[in-house]
């Protein structure tokens, strides 16, 4: 900190510290009170795997199934789902659902998520009372460090580039377009990771494990959201709102692995750590 009650960034940026922590602690209690929602990723009892046989499922109404014409329901008699806002019975085509898109089917207090993941049609009922999610407390996490607030460069290739990462599910695959790549320095290093789009137009997704993986952090991932480039591809990474994915929490995830180039030869003790879910945090 310095004379005048702030500190620097590593860029050298001066920063109220108190506003800045307060930032981060909104943002951070923001993120786990999305996770812990009612029908978040801690109320999914199951992850359920469609083929063409049909199949019944703990905490779903009827039989489930995959086929040319995508998923279908057999609903028993007086079971009712709401898709879409509209009460369904009987025999119900859900269709052909796109590669991580989805179908949320409400049945009673329960949600059945339809989707697909790495080509496979699955459901996963979220339930509000599942254990997991009753029993949550939030997420540990270093403390904010504006120090871990670096300044990069985003590389656009010259055409996206498919890339196959790997999932927290064993056989799975996921295929991400890539459309460039950050540089920034860390640690008296000049670093890379290979990005993907983000959720918001224009933002980017950076998926990495670095030296703190398996130790303080969760092994498989971790997650940095990037807004969307400045001039001359400028952007800013602040580690500390580095954030676990979902498979950190439950073994109902489908996470994708960040791609093999995405490994941080540095140790970043910044952003979430491992989840009280997962044992104690070293």
């Amino acid at each position: 900190m310095t004379a005048h009650g702030t500190t620097s960034t590593s860029e050298g940026i001066d920063v109220d510290p108190e506003l800045f922590a307060a930032e981060w602690k909104a943002w951070h209690v923001g993120k786990d009170a999305g996770l812990a929602s009612e029908h978040g990723f801690l109320a999914i009892t199951g992850l359920h795997w469609l083929s063409a046989e049909p199949q019944a499922f703990p905490g779903a109404p009827g039989t489930w199934s995959t086929g040319p014409e995508g998923v279908v329901v057999e609903l028993d008699e007086g079971a009712e789902l709401v898709v879409g806002g509209s009460p369904v019975r009987g025999r119900y085509v859900f269709g052909v659902i796109p590669e991580r898109g989805g179908i949320d089917a409400v049945w009673g207090d329960t949600v059945i998520e339809v989707a697909k993941r790495g080509g496979n049609d699955v459901i996963r009922p979220r339930h509000p009372d599942h254990p997991l999610r009753a029993a949550f407390t939030g997420t540990p996490a270093y403390e904010p460090d504006p120090r871990w607030v670096v300044t990069g460069r985003y590389e656009a290739f010259d055409e996206p580039r498919p890339t196959t990462v790997g999932a927290t599910v064993e056989g799975l695959q996921h295929v991400y377009d890539a459309p460039g790549r950050v540089v920034f320095r860390l640690a008296g290093q000049e670093l890379s990771l290979t990005a993907f789009n983000g959720h918001a137009p224009g933002s980017l997704t950076l998926l990495f494990t670095d030296e703190t993986s398996g130790v303080t952090t969760y092994a498989a991932n971790r997650n940095l959201t990037v807004d969307s480039p400045g001039p001359g591809g400028a952007v800013v990474l602040d580690f500390n709102r580095a954030t676990n994915l979902p498979c950190a929490y439950t073994d109902f995830a489908t996470c994708p692995l960040p791609p093999a180039e995405n490994r941080l030869p540095v140790a970043v003790e910044a952003g979430e750590r491992i989840p009280h879910e997962r044992g104690p945090v070293a």
